[in-house]
């Protein structure tokens, strides 16, 4: 018989064994982190070629020009200036009261009025005190009297004491109530100068120079000499002075000044600090630290001619301590900082920058003292130095983009200063 033939059975196609299969799903993860870090590699590399400006040696005369800001280092003077806060107080401020009882018939005087001293502001009841004085002149006249007809009996005793005509005893009483009709008479005239004085004082008249202010007290009033809060204030405004704080480290330098016999001008700026308002001149400061701040008080005075300065008033402080004179000058914003300390960029002939360092002294905001690194004549980078390196080339460009001028800043005032990168 012819037999069929008998084929081996043959296993689904999912059971296949898929062995080459399985080694390309091994190769992909590899292959994939591979590409993974050669990407990341060339991405790290562009960026820090990218980052790093070229060297002046390698790229200086192909590299693009940077643009830049110059100004020129100059001569002249720069002001040290100590900047402060300030409270304004008067020289004189009194509350004028009266010094005896009585009624007020007459108000002679307009609220904010400049007075001076001894223009009348009221006027009190002046009846009793005139029959107080009138007794007393008359107490006086009758005493006076009785002293003059004992001085007569005393003459006429010591004649007759010298004849033997009176007694021993007679002369010295009449002599005791002489006296006596002395001090009767002193007492008296005392008595009518406290009268007139009283007097006087129904005349309220302005103890000082000042400006008055708001009446406290009406006309037809009963005053006495304990009244709290009197008639009215009077407040000095002119001459006016200014009190303000500066640390003790300062105090040296002012105190040498000041005992060399130099004059120390102030200037008063306003709250905001962008409009001056006053010029006066240091007058003292105080005689102790205070310990809990490290500060010592200053006083200043003002004319204060125009009115510009009132008590209590908040003002910024502006002193000169001293000027240096003839001296090397450049502008704030210069100024770098770095690994060599304090640098500028000079530009040089060639259209190139060079790293010069400086040695800086005081400055007033907008312009520092060069005390060493740099020359009258020298051009500096002043606007444009953020990416600048030694040797980089430059092109230079106007401030048209620059803004207007800033006002005076006085206490804590802005100061233009760039933090330049190392070179």
């Amino acid at each position: 018989m012819n037999q069929k033939p008998v084929f081996p059975k043959l296993p689904p196609d999912s059971e296949v064994p898929a062995a080459p299969v399985r080694r390309s799903r091994l190769r992909s993860p590899v292959i994939w982190l591979l590409l993974l870090l050669v990407a990341g590699g060339a991405l790290w590399w562009s960026r820090r070629q990218a980052a790093e400006p070229p060297s002046p040696a390698r790229g200086g005369r192909t590299a693009v020009p940077m643009s830049i800001v110059p100004e020129i280092v100059r001569k002249g003077d720069i002001a040290i200036n100590l900047d402060a806060l300030g409270t304004v107080t008067s020289l004189a401020t009194v509350t004028v009261r009266s010094q005896i009882s009585g009624q007020l018939v007459r108000i002679d005087f307009k609220e904010g009025q400049d007075v001076k001293k001894g223009d009348l502001l009221a006027e009190i009841d002046t009846r009793p005190y005139e029959a107080v004085l009138a007794q007393m002149k008359g107490q006086l006249a009758r005493d006076e009297a009785l002293l003059k007809g004992a001085q007569v009996d005393l003459t006429r005793y010591q004649g007759l004491s010298a004849q033997n005509a009176v007694s021993r005893q007679t002369l010295d009483t009449q002599t005791a109530l002489v006296a006596q009709y002395e001090g009767t008479v002193a007492a008296d005239r005392a008595q009518v100068n406290a009268a007139e004085v009283n007097l006087q004082y129904c005349r309220i008249v302005a103890p000082a120079d000042g400006r008055v202010g708001l009446r406290q007290v009406d006309q037809g009033n009963y005053v006495t000499p304990g009244d709290t809060n009197g008639l009215v204030v009077i407040t000095q405004l002119a001459p006016i002075s200014v009190l303000f704080t500066m640390p003790e480290d300062n105090l040296q330098a002012i105190s040498a000044r000041l005992r060399s016999g130099a004059t120390l001008p102030v200037t008063a700026f306003d709250r905001a600090g962008a409009k001056r308002i006053a010029e006066g001149v240091l007058q003292t400061f105080d005689s102790q630290i205070d310990s809990t701040t490290g500060t010592i008080k200053l006083r200043a005075q003002f004319g204060n001619e125009a009115r510009t300065l009132y008590p209590n008033q908040f003002v910024n402080i502006r002193l000169l301590v001293d000027t240096h004179k003839d001296v090397t000058l450049m502008p704030t914003a210069g100024v770098q900082r770095g690994v060599p300390g304090t640098f500028v960029y000079l530009v040089n002939a060639d259209a190139t920058v060079s790293v010069r360092k400086v040695e800086l002294g005081v400055s007033d905001g907008e312009h520092v003292e060069v005390r060493s690194g740099l020359n009258p004549g020298d051009a500096i980078v002043i606007d444009g130095a953020d990416k600048l390196r030694d040797g980089a080339k430059i092109s230079v460009r106007s401030e048209s983009g620059a803004g207007p001028a800033q006002p005076e800043q006085p206490a804590g005032g802005r100061r233009r200063q760039n933090g330049g990168r190392q070179p």
